[in-house]
C-alpha cells in the first residue's frame, strides 16, 4: 500500500467550516449566553429598584392568593358534600308487624336493582337499642310492654350523573309498595347543596380569570414603564442591528421574575392563613367527629402555582414588549 494513502488513511478527519455541526455550537452557544445574561441581568434590574418591585410584587400575589384561597373553601366544601353520604340514601320504613321474611325478601328485591348500590336492613330491635343510645329517654321506653318502631331499609342509590332521577324513580316504586309505609329522601336539600357548589364553582373560575387579567395588566405596565426608561438604550442597539428578540428578551425575563416571585408570595400568604386558622378549624372537624379533615394546598397544587405565575408574568412582559418595541423602531 501507498504511504501516503496510508498516512492520509490514519489522519482524523477535521470537519469542514461549514459543516452544520460547527455553525451549531457557536449558534447554541450564543443563544445559552444571551438567555443566560437576560435572566440574571433583569435579576438585578428589579434588584435596583427594591421598592418598586415591592409593590408590584404585592400586588400580584394578593391577586393570585385571593382566587387559591377561595378554590381551597371549595375544594374542602366539597369534601363536605362527600361526607353527608346518607343526604343520598332512601329511607323506606316499613309497615309494623312485618315478618322478617318479608323483610329480607323486600331487601333482596332491591338488591338486584340496576340503579341500587347497597340496601340495609335495621330491624326493631335494632332501631329500639340505637333510638335509647342517642335519644337520651331509655327509662321512658320500660313502661312501654312492645317496640312501636318499624323495620327501615336504607337503600343507597347509584353516584352518577343520573343519580337524582333514579333515585326520584325509586322513591316513587317504593312508596307504591304495599309493605312500605313512609319514604323519605331529601333530594331538595341535596339539589340545593349542589346547586351552591356549581355556583361557587363558577364564581371562582370567574375571579381566577379577573385577578389574572389584573396580574397581566400589572406586568405589562411595569415592562412599559420600564421601556420607556430605557427608550435610548433600546434605538441605539436597533441601530446597531439588534432584532426585536435581542431586545425583548430582557423584558421577558423581567416578566418571568415578577410572576414567580409573586406565586413564592401567594403561597406564603396561603401558609400563613391556614396557619392562623389552623386551630379554629380543628375545633369545628371535632365537633363533627372529624367526619371530614380540612386540607391545604397539595405540592403539587403549589408547582403549579409557580409554573402558572411564571407563565403569566411571561406573557404580561411578552405583550407589553411586542407592542412598544416594535412602535419604538427607528424609521
Amino acid at each position: 500500500m501507498n504511504p501516503r494513502k496510508r498516512q492520509n488513511r490514519m489522519k482524523p478527519a477535521v470537519p469542514s467550516p461549514h459543516s452544520p455541526l460547527v455553525r451549531f455550537r457557536p449558534g447554541l452557544r450564543a443563544w445559552r449566553e444571551q438567555h443566560l445574561y437576560g435572566l440574571f441581568s433583569s435579576l438585578g434590574r428589579l434588584a435596583e429598584r427594591p421598592w418598586a418591585t415591592a409593590l408590584t410584587l404585592a400586588v400580584m400575589s394578593l391577586a393570585m392568593a385571593l382566587p387559591l384561597l377561595f378554590w381551597l373553601l371549595l375544594d374542602n366544601a366539597r369534601q363536605l358534600n362527600g361526607s353527608v353520604e346518607d343526604a343520598r340514601t332512601v329511607s323506606a320504613f316499613l309497615k309494623p308487624n312485618l315478618d322478617a321474611a318479608t323483610v329480607q325478601a323486600l331487601a333482596q328485591r332491591l338488591r338486584e336493582r340496576a340503579d341500587v348500590v347497597a340496601v340495609q336492613v335495621k330491624s326493631p330491635e335494632q332501631g329500639l337499642a340505637e333510638f335509647r343510645d342517642q335519644s337520651g329517654f331509655a327509662d321512658a321506653f320500660k313502661v312501654l310492654h312492645y317496640n312501636p318502631l318499624p323495620a327501615v331499609l336504607t337503600v343507597t342509590p347509584r353516584s352518577d350523573a343520573s343519580a337524582v332521577d333514579a333515585a326520584l324513580v325509586l322513591v316513587a316504586e317504593l312508596g307504591a309498595d304495599p309493605a312500605v309505609d313512609l319514604v323519605q329522601y331529601d333530594v331538595q336539600w341535596r339539589q340545593r347543596l349542589n346547586a351552591i357548589l356549581a355556583l361557587a364553582a363558577h364564581a371562582a373560575a370567574v375571579l381566577a380569570g379577573l385577578l389574572a387579567l389584573a396580574a397581566l395588566l400589572v406586568v405589562g405596565n411595569t415592562v412599559r414603564l420600564d421601556i420607556q426608561g430605557r427608550r435610548d438604550e433600546i434605538t441605539v442597539m436597533q441601530l446597531l442591528g439588534a432584532n426585536d428578540g435581542f431586545v425583548r428578551r430582557p423584558f421577558l425575563y423581567t416578566g418571568f421574575w415578577y410572576g414567580a416571585f409573586a406565586a413564592v408570595l401567594a403561597l406564603a400568604l396561603i401558609g400563613i392563613v391556614e396557619w392562623t386558622l389552623a386551630a379554629p378549624l380543628a375545633q369545628l372537624t371535632a365537633s363533627y367527629e372529624h367526619r371530614f379533615d380540612v386540607h391545604g394546598l397539595a405540592l403539587s397544587g403549589a408547582a403549579g402555582v409557580l409554573g402558572a405565575g411564571a407563565l403569566l408574568g411571561w406573557l404580561g412582559a411578552w405583550l407589553a414588549a411586542s407592542r412598544h418595541i416594535t412602535l419604538g423602531q427607528p424609521q
